[in-house]
């Protein structure tokens, strides 16, 4: 069975289309950082929000089309294809990042209204179909109602400085807000409410403990609004506050997460173990967070903080938990959804959806071990030109490990996705 335009995995693999491309834009930036010819700065906005909205936020919305349907039981009679949502998406997406490129930021400020308005339709439909459903929404759907709320405001405020309508003396607080509430206030967010879902799926082991996750729902955002709130009032204080509660929300969750896993009887597979990986990464994250605000408590910083220790430090958080996490629910969900489209048979789809996951798990250690040195390699990166220059052997050396192990881990997986893709049900399956 073809698999037609516009459905929700069409906007998954669009949106991990553009995460290639800018992830090796953003490999590009670094090489030429790292040798004294950096690329032009315009390029830098093209690689975040190239990655962010293109990509992550594009495959958000194709996981909130596929999962808030099947939580709400009101999927029998939607339209699974949604050609002007994806036209939006992504025509948005393109005009913002060549607004970045040439530096038009009016083209900015329309683009992102055009991102504003297909979340505005997704969370509109969100709520149409929660008031339709008889059953009371799961804390699932909460937790995207939240998220969704959250890039509003980010998308809102990202909107407002590039129409210049937020005065130059807030613009740095109005960035930190903007970029908060888009990375911790609605992708975070979603990866959360999503995990306690899927990864009791994919182990086939009910979660460990249901009162925790919604203990986690109160807390996570609760410490996100005193982070902003500390962000948007300039106040260290306040931001450990917000920190510190953030920090004891990913404990509990990644506790809730790991426990699962070890009561489950399943041995690994490439979902499982990118998903568990992800979860150590935000939880290191979080705490590097805390040790970031620590440094710029005294009058003079403990340790000098440059750009590319910022470039370790927020890669810790994108490529370490959200490019993990994208690895691993696509494992999943990318060998489900094709066997759930191309037989139509249950008892035939078996077969073929073990073939397909096979191959999704082939070579998951080198994928992983890829993927997460590569992310500490940053961190190395920056730790050692604290006692050697840019230009050193060493310097140049690990950067180009890391470039590699980068690389490795993403040409593996691509590999992987085309050659699912690829593969066909057999006559006795189909």
């Amino acid at each position: 069975m073809a698999f037609p335009a516009c459905r929700p995995l069409t906007f998954i693999m669009t949106g991990f289309g553009w995460l290639l491309l800018a992830s090796l834009l953003g490999m590009a930036s670094l090489i030429g950082l790292v040798r004294g010819t950096p690329l032009p700065p315009g390029l830098r906005l093209v690689h975040v929000h190239g990655a962010l909205v293109g990509g992550v936020a594009q495959m958000i919305m194709g996981a909130m089309l596929t999962f808030v349907s099947t939580l709400l039981m009101t999927g029998r009679d939607r339209r699974d294809s949604h050609p002007v949502l994806f036209a939006a998406m992504n025509g948005g997406a393109l005009a913002l990042v060549l607004g970045f490129g040439f530096r038009n930021y009016q083209v900015v400020a329309a683009a992102g209204c055009v991102v504003l308005a297909a979340f505005f339709w997704v969370g509109r439909d969100t709520w149409q179909q929660a008031r339709r459903s008889v059953n009371r929404p799961p804390l699932n759907v909460w937790y995207y109602a939240l998220a969704l709320a959250a890039l509003a405001g980010g998308l809102a405020l990202g909107i407002g400085m590039a129409a210049q309508v937020i005065q130059p003396a807030w613009t740095g607080s109005a960035r930190l807000v903007h970029l908060h509430l888009n990375l911790m206030g609605f992708v975070t967010v979603t990866i959360v409410g999503t995990m306690h879902n899927l990864l009791p799926t994919i182990l086939q082991q009910p979660l460990h403990n249901p009162r925790l996750s919604r203990l986690v729902f109160f807390l996570l955002p609760a410490g996100i609004a005193v982070l902003i709130s500390g962000f948007a009032l300039s106040s260290l204080s306040i931001e450990f506050i917000g920190g510190t509660a953030l920090a004891l929300a990913v404990c509990l969750y990644a506790f809730n997460l790991f426990a699962t896993w070890r009561a489950s009887s399943r041995p690994g597979d490439a979902a499982s173990d990118h998903l568990l990986t992800a979860t150590f990464f935000l939880v290191l994250a979080v705490f590097m967070g805390l040790l970031v605000a620590a440094n710029y408590l005294g009058e003079h910083p403990f340790l000098p903080f440059g750009t590319l220790h910022l470039v370790a430090y927020t890669h810790t958080a994108l490529t370490g938990f959200v490019l993990q996490t994208i690895f691993g629910a696509l494992s999943h969900l990318v060998p489900v959804t094709l066997a759930a489209h191309r037989v139509a048979s249950n008892k035939k789809r078996g077969p073929y959806l073990d073939m397909l996951i096979r191959i999704m798990n082939r070579w998951r250690v080198a994928q992983v071990v890829g993927l997460s040195m590569g992310t500490a390699g940053l961190g190395l990166v920056a730790s050692l030109t604290w006692t050697a220059p840019l230009g050193s052997v060493v310097v140049q050396t690990a950067v180009w490990v890391t470039f590699g192990l980068f690389l490795t881990s993403l040409t593996l997986f691509s590999v992987k996705l085309a050659w699912v893709f690829s593969t066909r049900a057999g006559k006795d399956t189909a």
